[in-house]
């Protein structure tokens, strides 16, 4: 414990302004100008960033601090400083657009004291680094790091969860977390100094600014945290410590538990580049639903032929319970159930089956196979027949333990993937396992599905057969959390802050929807709080290379009309527009893949009237297939219409929204 506490130490320590001694100022501007980074030396380093002319974030101290005791960001001043422009672009087949504009001011100011610093300014956002400069391993003891604002801004924030049923938890022990809540909205002031809160995280000047802190290219480092430790207007960045002693544990041994931390975060390899502390910045909320500021300052694909990743929609049957009904077999895990899902598939277009947890025969030994009820080769072999490809469920410490030999063995018998669950950290250790994860899969033709994980960080562009990332607060909860869970209010949040980091693992599909009041926790034949509506949107808001059909095919085929049109929404674009919005009311997002366009809108608990502008249609006549909430959709969240309108002159699209509801429509040209 005696490390612990040395580590802890050092990472909240005080934060001081020494007085500005020998102060310079170096600037970049974005190349709109609107935008504008200032980093200064002189009484420590640190940066301001203004937007429009008004300073958003105040003189904030940045710094890094070696465990020889070194500082990098004291009183040195730089020995070179060199500037310059990129105006480029990159293509991005797995995005929510295909080809991704690279245009920023940059600024890199070399220390002779091993590093430097690298400074962006982009049009909708800022970003800066730490970048050694030395040729030897080094280890990291802190990182100094935040936002200090001018004023008692409002803010959306995810909590880690409380252990335990504690009112206080020590934060090495925030330190586990699935990186799942609701956000938290309070003034700056106001938040709780004993709790962490993970990435992203978004303030809101109080001209209406929404500024939402990420992080990218987090290779090999610990994730950060942000906490307000004095109740005044600034967010300080905290870092997991390196572990130093685990045990395998928690849920069946498919967990890595931390029983001592080091006094050090990270360990650098020499000439190390350290992640990104970005800031995405919208004038208007609904900016950030388009913004892809994680993307771009991401290390490149190291995938040279990306074709063979595949995305789409897989049926899934852990959420629904394994329940089918109207079938002349007992569902559950067995070979006729997992056919039966493929079948299910294949008359739907839905490209892929993942079966979850249940099928190994041994959950921490994955080369043991599956278990005696199913017979995998079968099931697999049945899948490429009709044309549907299978993905396994796996336990992080069974995955990482034989990696290579799983990888190698399930390929070759025709898995397409995996879906790696109960990382729960984000420490240099899981940081890096996530990447080792991503190449070894790739070397054997594999996708992987990371849940149970933190957001994405950069990840999805170096490695894009990662597909997809949980650190939601999914439709999973709606399986066991309490009415009074208010998750119509996260979706019409998560938008604007979690999915700004990248694809989504949200598992949408319900088809049993619950009206206010009428909703109720079930682990069997569980439901949805909103309408119908709404959750057929979310294959459109939210993004998600790989988008879980949640419900039961026998549902689904009693839906047809909705299970038809959910079937055909891709989960990949070639464009993204955001139309409206404003984070915890409203979310409307138009997307194009090819030349048919998808509109997707939610709302929050008030119902909503939206007029979308489909200006970005161009000319010509079109036709829209319009899914929308029936008019008792308040009371009967399961009831909808759906509509065939006729768009010539009028560019404008009037839906009413129920309250929880939503819409989703699909627009071709006539």
């Amino acid at each position: 414990m005696k490390n612990l506490f040395l580590a802890l130490a050092l990472l909240l320590g005080a934060w001081p302004l020494a007085a500005a001694n020998r102060s310079r100022a170096y600037a970049v501007t974005s190349p709109d100008g609107s935008i504008a980074v200032t980093l200064r030396t002189g009484g420590g380093l640190s940066y301001e960033l203004s937007v429009d002319g008004v300073e958003v974030i105040s003189r904030t101290p940045v710094a890094m601090t070696l465990a020889d005791g070194t500082v990098w960001g004291g009183d040195a001043a730089p020995c070179r400083v060199r500037r310059g422009s990129v105006d480029s672009s990159f293509a991005a087949p797995l995005h929510i657009r295909s080809q991704v504009e690279e245009r920023y001011s940059w600024l890199r100011a070399d220390f002779g004291a091993g590093f430097a610093v690298e400074v962006r300014a982009y049009d909708d956002g800022a970003a800066y680094r730490f970048v050694s400069t030395a040729d030897r391993e080094l280890r990291i003891a802190s990182e100094t790091a935040g936002a200090r604002f001018p004023g008692d801004w409002t803010c959306r924030i995810p909590y880690v969860r409380d252990c335990d049923g504690e009112e206080i938890v020590p934060f090495g022990r925030q330190f586990k977390t699935s990186f799942e809540n609701l956000y938290t909205v309070a003034r700056l002031s106001e938040l709780d100094p004993s709790r962490l809160a993970f990435l992203p995280a978004a303030v809101e000047t109080d001209r209406g600014v929404a500024l939402c802190f990420a992080e990218s290219d987090l290779r090999s480092y610990p994730g950060m945290y942000l906490n307000n430790p004095d109740g005044g207007t600034a967010l300080r960045g905290v870092f997991a410590p390196y572990p130093a002693r685990t045990h395998d544990g928690g849920h069946d041994g498919l967990q890595n538990i931390v029983d001592e931390y080091s006094d050090f975060i990270a360990v650098a390899a020499p000439r190390a580049s350290f992640p990104w502390r970005a800031v995405l910045i919208a004038r208007r909320d609904c900016e950030l639903l388009g913004n892809d500021l994680v993307v771009r300052l991401a290390a490149p694909s190291r995938i040279a032929d990306t074709s063979w990743i595949r995305p789409g929609k897989a049926a899934w049957e852990w959420w629904n319970d394994w329940g089918l009904y109207g079938v002349d077999f007992e569902a559950g895990i067995n070979t006729p159930t997992y056919k039966h899902y493929i079948d299910f598939a294949a008359r739907n277009g839905v490209e892929y089956m993942v079966i979850d947890d249940g099928w190994s025969k041994c959950k921490t030994d994955l080369l043991q196979g599956a278990c005696d009820a199913i017979d995998l080769a079968e099931i697999v072999r049945y899948g490429e027949q009709h044309g549907v490809g299978v993905i396994l469920w796996a336990g992080y410490r069974a995955f990482d333990r034989d990696m290579e030999e799983v990888c190698r063995r399930y390929s070759a018998m025709g898995v397409k993937g995996f879906k790696v669950d109960f990382m729960d950290r984000d420490d240099q250790l899981i940081a890096e396992f996530l990447y080792r994860g991503a190449e070894t899969a790739a070397a054997h033709g594999l996708l992987l599905d990371y849940h149970g994980v933190y957001k994405p960080a950069g990840l999805q562009r170096t490695w894009p057969n990662v597909v997809n990332f949980e650190g939601v607060h999914g439709l999973e909860q709606m399986k066991w959390s309490p009415e009074e869970v208010d998750q119509i209010t996260y979706d019409v949040t998560m938008p604007f802050i979690r999915m700004a980091a990248g694809p989504v693992d949200y598992t949408q599909g319900a088809m049993d929807n619950a009206a206010a009041g009428n909703f109720a926790p079930r682990r069997a034949e569980p439901m949805s709080q909103g309408t119908r509506c709404r959750q057929i949107a979310e294959y459109v808001v939210f993004h998600a290379p790989l988008a879980m059909l949640c419900d039961s095919p026998s549902n689904y085929d009693r839906e047809q009309e909705c299970t038809s049109f959910i079937c055909g929404i891709p989960t990949v674009w070639d464009q993204t527009v955001p139309v409206d919005g404003r984070m915890g009311e409203y979310v409307v997002v138009a997307r194009r893949s090819g030349e048919v366009w998808y509109v997707g809108g939610l709302t929050g608990r008030e119902g909503r009237r939206v007029t979308v502008d489909l200006g970005f249609l161009g000319e010509g006549e079109f036709r829209i297939e319009l899914f929308r909430d029936g008019a008792n959709a308040a009371r009967y969240g399961r009831d909808y219409r759906r509509e065939v309108l006729h768009i010539g002159a009028s560019r404008t699209l009037a839906v009413d929204m129920a309250p929880g509801g939503g819409f989703a429509a699909r627009i071709v040209k006539e």
